[in-house]
């Protein structure tokens, strides 16, 4: 479908007004052309995974000003703002209805006692969040709220019996963006000066024409652009382009760029090839619940992502349910877990309890503050897996003093025994290693080669690594993510990622035949390992490090005083296409380089190097040479590195 089409199945149904500037904007002919631009938006905001604060897992619609502004005041008078947790964000649940004469939102003064204006109407301002803000700006903190990008918002289908409900007319229940997107995100960050807006899409996923709620409750039906059963059914660019549009009112109200953009559609509409280019962070999964199960599958949808997330963009698998179910108090092991991991793969850290009853036991965990600094560390690299079962996980973060941090993760319910090598941490087996314990702040004693620890169920046991690396003068791209955009990953048809955990439904209970993620990552470029989970190997040669992707894509590279690249490329021993050829490609600030001769299943490692001196943005693209199969070409650029 082209863009005019896509917009005109949008607008059709009244959600964007897109189509000039976007039509406007000419597509390159070849996406694999080098461009020498590192394509991402450069963003001052989110270099580092936002933290703070989110009523929704506490309090769900149930919210108030006592208890959001009693959270806030816990952040500050505890510490845990000075560690980073600074945004304080309302979710679901504040407003009352959309005025019909102006199409201005009125917030539910019964909850938000300060948005009352008092006396007469103020130039038809009958209420404002404005002395809410500025009191959470006063204490130092930044304030986030929530919307919709349909009509309606997800509570108006799934929380019917809150009393927070908006009310009215169908008309002044309509409380999301569709159709004032403009004037929307104008009230919230130029009026009323919030700082974070996080953007529900349940309005364009279930209130179709024939959806019970909509006869039932009276809603204006919406035909769904996202089908999360099914990816095809999806209207991918119509959906982007309404998250687009929110980006774009988001930088118009916001001249000083103190924002941030969280789209939350629940890793459909395959947001993880584009959320990167619109929005600061975007959710990889379905709304998490205070379980282990849950927990294992919303983290399983980021953790292999690495390369998509980085400083200003970040993998988003929902907010922490610390202090709730599995995780609460009593539950302190499956609680630090669920912490450690997050900070591992940098999601951001959102306390969502109510902090007022907080015991020390729980604040501890949001307090460890050299956790929290591997989470906030300003390289941006996402952890990488190294080991990967499911009973036992290793994860291993690359930080930017040059040290690792390591996470070992016991998924199951059995004691277990994990073994760390050296290899894992890219550090050399012959040289000492020195860790140190970040839950009971020990030191084990060095060790070379490889050591053991044994894990109790569901424990993480997670360091911070010093040892000597093994490319003494460089890095290999595996160890930086962060550094490596993904401009096109060759994924031609989305698919879900079916190695994600799949719970027992939360809410379904078991009734139908189970549910299936939604997230279509399946494909996408891997750090040390194939698009389709497997290890890296070329010709029947095996490599510990390097990058994994389909042909037909091309990585952006930045490049801080290195002086040559180098890697061993080739077709993936893996790949389901047998028959065809790929040419790999090396680019300096838009210049060939370097390239391989026409490459396919079986052959051997070609050694591909260039010279990369003042150079600032490499470029690395792999070409199908030939295309007789219709299956798709997995090609590895094998311990790709960057050497001085």
């Amino acid at each position: 479908m082209t863009v005019r089409s896509l917009l005109a199945s949008a607008a059709a149904i009244g959600l964007v007004a897109l189509a000039a500037p976007v039509l406007a904007q000419t597509a390159p002919t070849d996406p694999l052309t080098a461009t020498g631009k590192w394509s991402l938006p450069e963003r001052a905001q989110a270099r580092t995974p936002p933290m703070g604060w989110n009523s929704w897992n506490a309090f769900r619609t149930e919210v108030d000003e006592a208890k959001v502004v009693g959270a806030a005041k816990v952040l500050v008078d505890s510490g845990l703002s000075r560690l980073g947790y600074t945004y304080v964000n309302i979710d679901d649940g504040w407003w009352l209805k959309r005025r019909q004469s102006d199409g201005r939102l009125e917030i539910r003064t019964a909850i938000f006692p300060s948005a009352r204006i008092k006396g007469a109407r103020i130039k038809g301002k009958d209420t404002s969040f404005r002395p809410y803000t500025d009191a959470l700006h006063r204490m130092g903190l930044k304030a986030g709220i929530y919307t919709d990008i349909g009509r309606n918002a997800c509570s108006q289908a799934y929380d019917l019996h809150s009393p927070n409900l908006p009310e009215g007319t169908t008309a002044e229940r309509e409380v999301g963006l569709a159709g004032h997107v403009d004037q929307d995100i104008g009230l919230y960050f130029k009026e009323w000066g919030f700082d974070y807006i996080k953007v529900d899409a349940c309005g364009i996923n279930v209130y179709g024409p024939d959806a019970a709620i909509v006869r039932e409750h009276g809603y204006r039906p919406m035909p769904p652009l996202i089908d999360q059963v099914s990816i095809n059914r999806t209207d991918i660019g119509a959906v982007r382009a309404l998250y687009a549009e929110v980006a774009q009112a988001l930088k118009a109200n916001n001249p000083d760029g103190d924002y941030i953009l969280a789209i939350c559609n629940w890793g459909s509409a395959n947001v993880r090839a584009w959320g990167k280019d619109v929005g600061h962070l975007w959710r990889t999964s379905g709304d998490i619940t205070p379980s282990w199960t849950r927990m294992l599958h919303n983290f399983d949808s980021a953790s292999t992502r690495a390369l998509y997330a980085k400083p200003g963009a970040w993998n988003d698998p929902d907010i922490l349910f610390i202090g709730h179910g599995d995780f609460d108090q009593n539950h302190l092991t499956e609680a630090q877990s669920h912490f450690a991991l997050w900070a591992m793969i940098n999601a951001p850290l959102l306390i969502s309890y109510d902090l007022r009853q907080a015991p020390k036991s729980l604040m501890d965990i949001w307090g460890n503050a050299d956790i929290v600094r591997l989470n906030q560390d300003p390289g941006g690299h996402q952890g990488v897996i190294a080991y990967a079962s499911d009973d036992v996980q290793i994860i291993v973060k690359t930080l930017s003093n040059g040290r690792k941090a390591v996470a070992l993760f016991n998924r199951g319910l059995d004691r277990t025994e994990v073994t760390l090598t050296a290899a894992q941490l890219k550090f050399t087996d012959d040289a000492p290693i020195q860790l140190r314990n970040l839950w009971d702040k020990s030191s084990p004693a060095p060790f070379t080669g490889e050591t053991k620890f044994t894990l109790a169920p569901r424990q993480t046991l997670i360091f911070e690594a010093s040892g000597k690396h093994q490319i003494d003068d460089g890095v290999y791209l595996s160890e930086i993510p962060g550094d490596v955009n993904v401009a096109v990953d060759g994924v031609i048809t989305p698919e879900p990622d079916p190695v994600i955990h799949r719970m027992r439904n939360a809410w379904g209970e078991t009734r139908g035949s189970g549910e299936r993620p939604s997230y279509a990552g399946w494909g996408g470029a891997q750090a040390d390992a194939t698009p389709y989970d497997q290890a890296l190997r070329i010709g029947g040669q095996g490599f510990d490090s390097g990058i994994g992707v389909l042909s037909n894509s091309r990585l952006e590279i930045r490049n801080a005083g290195h002086g040559r690249f180098e890697a061993k490329v080739g077709v993936d021993d893996s790949t389901r296409n047998t028959k065809d050829k790929a040419v790999f490609y090396v680019y300096g600030d838009g210049k060939l380089l370097a390239q391989s001769p026409a490459l396919g299943l079986g052959d051997r490692p070609s050694p591909l190097s260039a010279d990369i001196k003042g150079v600032r943005l490499v470029e690395i693209v792999a070409r199908s040479q030939t295309s007789t199969s219709d299956q798709p070409l997995v090609v590895t650029w094998g311990e790709a590195a960057l050497r001085r």
